[in-house]
């Protein structure tokens, strides 16, 4: 019955989305965000996922284990009515459910697609992974894979925003076609049932965390090849693993016999002290982070062994590129880490920065040797905003010097991360408020993905809330009224309506220093005050209109800053 009830919606996409003459998904994410009108009410929803691309092991768990399919969606609700007291926290209903991508494809499911076909054979080793027995289609943290139905989202009170964690996403839509990029419908509704607000929003997730290039049977890279020769496993899902597993063995023959106590205290007891190739041969798949701790997956890890991020990228960073024959870390573009990360076809940097061709994995995170330095902690020491967005400027380099990954220093805090978020010494975007106490990602969309995407999905909630792709920057997409303000916008900004425009002088002339850190030193404009829509000022010498993407200067009204 599931199968044509999502047929006949798709249907109904289809044609909508046909009637729009352009079948562009440019212009058809144009028109889903035009039909998404449950944000022109009293009350504005934004969602995001938390980290603009998950990744997961992909169809087998037999052999090895980096990673489960885990999705974190969060969400905050707004009140437009007010200038204070604006989220709304309890009395209401926030649910998630699965909706069509832009080519009228779903993915409602986990386990098997329409054909009959496993997507994932998860839950069958989910038990020996992860200590864990959630049925088919349900995550470790207990929340079920978007489908047709409605699941609730619950309100967590330390971080001041709705959430559903661990969902299991495929990468698979219910066709059995490949979907980096699947959708879910986030709607919240009030004690009667009412609708008070929807958005649609992007829940990514690749299989392309994929060591074949090197490790495959056939790959004919013969530094990975096993000293007792390549596996040869017909299933192109297991092969790579039991050559990795086979390697692990030969260069660490005691890996498991020196910590079967520490194994047997995680409650890990069918480790085979020869080694982890036989104990997967055992139908007892092995958990990476077991041994090689990750913050990834919190708790796991034995003391002195090198951590999974130290481990991998350190290990691999002198092995050559099988295409250029260049090493990894040599590398300045992102082509190296999409070797592995995701990737060559999801392309997960996809973001703003990532639509710019200058700007690669390392002038963020620098080489690889930087990634996997020893003192590194994975997954918490990472790029902040305020090491590109500083002093009026926007650098293309977070890091000054790439081989050790030194983010440049910090001289003003407008653009800055919050510090010690989510705990002491560490500094994230995922986890970093600003104006009115809305979460970074919630307006400027979430990391590696930020507004405005190269992938069309991601847009449709910005273009929903506010008209237009980018980050949510018009007031009117959270105030029902602008109230007026000279610098407690968002990142200090002042009003940019019609109200603004007699006030604005005598600020300008009280504080004239202050207006160089958007429309710069000169005066004359700069990317920080670039209109992200069409706007249009009367005065009482005349109307001045400017363009989307017009860098505001005193040169367009007046003769300069000291001009009449």
């Amino acid at each position: 019955m599931m199968r044509y009830v999502k047929e006949i919606i798709a249907a109904g996409l289809v044609f909508m989305l046909s009637a729009c003459g352009s079948t562009s998904n440019d212009n058809r994410a144009e028109a889903v965000a035009a039909a998404e009108f449950g944000n022109s009410g009293a009350y504005t929803l934004l969602a995001w996922n938390d980290l603009g691309m998950h990744c997961m092991d992909g169809s087998d768990f037999s052999v090895f284990s980096i990673l489960p399919p885990y999705n974190n969606l969060n969400a905050q609700l707004i009140r437009k009515a007010d200038t204070s007291d604006k989220h709304v926290t309890s009395g209401v209903t926030i649910t998630y459910s699965a909706v069509a991508s832009l080519d009228g494809k779903y993915n409602t499911t986990s386990v098997y697609n329409d054909r009959n076909s496993l997507k994932t054979n998860f839950w069958d080793f989910v038990e020996l992974l992860f200590h864990a027995s959630p049925l088919p289609d349900t995550g470790l943290t207990g929340n079920h894979t978007p489908d047709l139905g409605e699941y609730n989202l619950s309100f967590n009170a330390s971080t001041n925003w709705w959430e559903a964690t661990g969902l299991p996403m495929t990468p698979y839509n219910d066709d059995g076609s490949k979907n980096y990029y699947p959708m879910v419908r986030v709607a919240a509704k009030d004690t009667s049932g009412t609708l008070l607000a929807t958005t649609m929003v992007v829940l990514p997730v690749s299989d392309e965390m994929d060591c074949r290039a090197c490790h495959g049977s056939s790959s004919g890279y013969v530094a990975a090849r096993p000293a007792g020769g390549w596996e040869q496993d017909t299933d192109a899902e297991k092969d790579f693993k039991w050559n990795i597993l086979r390697l692990h063995d030969e260069k660490f023959p005691t890996a498991v016999s020196d910590h079967q106590p520490e194994l047997k205290t995680a409650g890990y007891n069918g480790y085979d002290d020869a080694g982890l190739y036989p104990t997967a041969k055992n139908a007892n798949p092995v958990l990476c982070a077991t041994c090689h701790g990750s913050n990834a997956l919190p708790g796991t890890g034995i003391a002195g062994i090198k951590p999974l991020t130290e481990a991998i990228h350190a290990l691999h960073s002198e092995v050559k590129d099988p295409d250029n024959g260049l090493t990894l870390n040599s590398s300045t573009n992102r082509d190296a880490c999409y070797r592995c990360h995701p990737g060559a076809t999801t392309k997960c940097l996809r973001g703003a920065m990532g639509k710019q061709s200058n700007i690669q994995c390392q002038s963020c995170h620098g080489t690889m040797n930087a990634v996997g330095a020893h003192a590194r902690s994975g997954w918490l020491e990472e790029p902040n905003c305020q090491a590109c967005h500083q002093e009026g400027m926007r650098y293309e380099t977070a890091v000054t010097d790439m081989s050790t990954g030194t983010l440049r220093e910090a001289l003003d805090t407008r653009f800055a991360t919050n510090p010690d978020t989510p705990a002491a010494g560490v500094s994230l975007y995922r986890y970093s408020t600003g104006h009115g106490s809305m979460q970074c990602s919630a307006c400027h969309g979430s990391t590696h993905a930020i507004y405005p995407s190269s992938h069309d999905e991601d847009n449709i909630q910005s273009m929903t809330v506010q008209g237009h792709r980018g980050t949510v920057a018009e007031c009117t997409a959270c105030h029902d009224t602008v109230p007026y303000t000279h610098d407690a916008g968002p990142h200090g900004m002042h009003t940019v309506f019609q109200s603004e425009v007699y006030p604005h002088s005598t600020v300008a002339n009280h504080d004239r220093a202050s207006c160089k850190a958007c429309h710069g030193d000169d005066y004359r404009g700069s990317i920080l005050s670039r209109t992200s829509s069409e706007r249009s000022y009367t005065t009482s010498w005349g109307t001045t209109e400017f363009k989307a993407g017009h860098m505001v200067s005193c040169y367009d009204c007046h003769d300069g800053p000291e001009g009449y």
